[in-house]
């Protein structure tokens, strides 16, 4: 079992960037496969980044590609979303999900485990 809180989300201007990190708990953090999901208000959580348990090439979808950067770093049992360029269109409560030995993929009901979320506001 593992127990994820998320951290870095805030108030920013369109054009800046943040960091999200997202701290686990339990062991062998790098046996699961890591996602960061958004949610905005009235809309469906979507997937924003994901990366397999075997650390392939993480998967992006199209509206951040470019911008965000998904990593991990195993020996702090940590995942990051760095989020350049942000828009309004970002904002969102952001979460991250793991999935034991997962591929790593874009649809949440395939994650076993969330964070609380942490809110990021990007003001046009």
């Amino acid at each position: 079992q593992v127990q994820l809180v998320e951290s870095g989300g805030g108030l920013v201007q369109a054009g800046d960037s943040l960091r999200l990190s997202c701290a686990a708990s339990g062991r062998t953090f790098s046996n699961y496969a890591m996602g960061w999901f958004r949610q905005a208000p009235g809309k469906e959580r979507e997937s924003v980044a994901a990366i397999s348990w075997s650390g392939r090439t993480p998967d992006y979808a199209d509206s951040v590609k470019g911008r965000f950067t998904i990593s991990t770093d195993n020996a702090k049992k940590t995942l990051y979303l760095q989020m350049n360029t942000l828009k309004p269109d970002d904002t969102a409560i952001y979460y991250c999900a793991a999935d034991l030995f997962g591929p790593g993929s874009a649809n949440p009901g395939e994650y076993t485990y969330w964070g609380q979320g942490t809110q990021v506001t990007v003001s046009s």
